[in-house]
């Protein structure tokens, strides 16, 4: 029997939306996106794209019904994990923003255009970014502007701004606007230094100062005036221009150089990154979440045996490096995601339906939790039973490392604060795991006072 069910995050757009059938996705094209999906491939723009994989494929469904009247029914290719903007480092939204400026150029020059710039069409496939938004390309009519400017400023160019410019951390103002920074607020937030980089000073101060405090009006006035395709292209190259000289080092932070401070040993390294790989061979997974990833090490453990890896982790630089790392090798297997794991993504949106929580987007075959089991319990006074209760949701199988009190990290966390962990133990650590999963290894690891543990969810969990 079909399960057909609707993909909420979807139902905003009059011209088709998405469902899935026993887990297969497909998309409905309505009778009014007609005109333009067949431009879209009649005019090679598709193929176009498809050949330089930076928009997703899709094959055209048979047998396959839909709701209500419709056009075609496509089936597209599957993104392995659904990430958002709010989750990205500076980096992924930077390439998410060249690639949706090169899109409309490439859509232009065979007679269409995008009618919106939203950072929610842009998806990852490990460090690669795809456009997802089929149905959002349509025919390009001389004289009329880019009708998704103001939202690629608001979504891409403000944040992007912000980030290089004032602090990377606010790529999180994208979880409380949905549909993109306010441009008169980032504005207010950019250093006076900004109005000196003529591509900010023209779309991003220029808009602000045109908006008035009136985003509709000015909407509405900028709907109206003509713009050449010439004038349109000169502008496209001015937005890329300015999106291509923004830059962010990343600061050298605790996390970022994490392992260049480790007490670990050579051996106990080597003793660990051994064990990893023995369970990971025995979970077997299709999928890691890999909670608290720093930059990357044992993310590449699980790729290493074909796995697909979201690496997840706080630190907005060690993302950034990771992402960088990744990005230079082309690595298609491994997602790095900005994530603090004591205050997760939640759904978002309309009815809290439209973003995903980081739960709902679960759960993985195997989660790893090296070197984090303290930071939850410790550090933000989570009791060993809730963090339990929430690795059994992230995913079936659990590789996870326990630090001991005595362990050097733990004991320069309590250097400064009471020690009010009496349940803080490997035997309450053993009980309330146990609660949730059985135990199928666990091994000291060399050189260390250290444990890692292999565990698998019960079945009544």
């Amino acid at each position: 029997m079909n399960d057909m069910q609707q993909n909420t995050a979807s139902f905003r757009d009059p011209d088709g939306h998405i469902f899935s059938i026993n887990g297969q996705i497909f998309r409905q094209v309505n009778f009014s996106a007609q005109e333009d999906y067949d431009l879209l491939i009649s005019s090679g723009l598709y193929a176009e794209l498809i050949d330089s994989k930076v928009l997703v494929e899709h094959e055209e469904a048979v047998g396959v019904t839909g709701v209500g009247e419709y056009y075609k029914i496509i089936m597209p290719e599957k993104i392995p994990f659904i990430s958002y903007p709010y989750e990205w480092s500076f980096s992924q939204l930077k390439q998410a923003a060249i690639l949706t400026l090169k899109l409309q150029i490439a859509a232009m020059a065979r007679g269409m255009s995008l009618k919106d710039a939203s950072a929610y069409n842009i998806q990852f496939i490990g460090s690669q970014p795809i456009f997802i938004d089929t149905l959002s390309f349509e025919k390009y009519n001389e004289g009329k502007p880019w009708i998704a400017y103001g939202q690629f400023v608001r979504h891409f160019l403000a944040p992007l701004a912000l980030m290089a410019k004032t602090d990377a951390r606010l790529s999180s103002l994208l979880r409380c606007f949905i549909d993109g920074v306010p441009v008169d607020m980032a504005a207010k937030m950019l250093p006076g230094s900004s109005r000196f980089n003529m591509g900010l000073l023209l779309h991003l101060f220029g808009m602000a100062r045109a908006m008035g405090g009136d985003a509709e009006a000015a909407n509405s006035r900028a709907g109206e005036v003509k713009v050449s395709k010439f004038g349109l292209m000169a502008t496209l190259d001015s937005l890329l221009s300015t999106v291509n000289k923004l830059t962010w080092e990343p600061p050298k932070t605790t996390w970022s150089d994490y392992y260049d401070n480790t007490n670990y040993t050579d051996s106990s390294s080597a003793h660990k990154a051994a064990l990893v790989l023995a369970y990971m061979r025995e979970a077997a997974p299709h999928t890691v979440w890999d909670l608290g990833a720093n930059t990357g090490r044992y993310s590449e453990i699980g790729e290493g045996i074909g796995a697909q890896v979201t690496a997840f982790d706080f630190d907005v630089a060690a993302v950034e490096f990771m992402y960088r790392d990744f990005a230079s090798k082309e690595n298609r297997n491994i997602l790095p995601l900005v994530m603090d794991l004591s205050n997760p993504s939640p759904a978002l949106g309309w009815h809290h339906n439209e973003r995903a929580s980081m739960i709902q987007r679960g759960p993985a075959d195997c989660v790893l939790a090296l070197a984090i089991i303290h930071h939850l319990a410790i550090a933000n006074n989570l009791p060993l039973g809730m963090i339990a209760d929430f690795f059994s949701q992230c995913g079936k199988w659990l590789i996870i490392e326990f630090v001991p009190k005595e362990d050097s990290q733990i004991k320069r966390m309590l250097a400064a604060r009471e020690d009010i962990f009496v349940n803080y133990t490997r035997e309450e650590f053993e009980r309330a795991f146990g609660e949730y999963f059985y135990m199928v290894h666990r091994e000291d690891i060399t050189d260390s006072c250290r444990t890692l543990y292999l565990l698998c969810k019960r079945d009544d969990k």
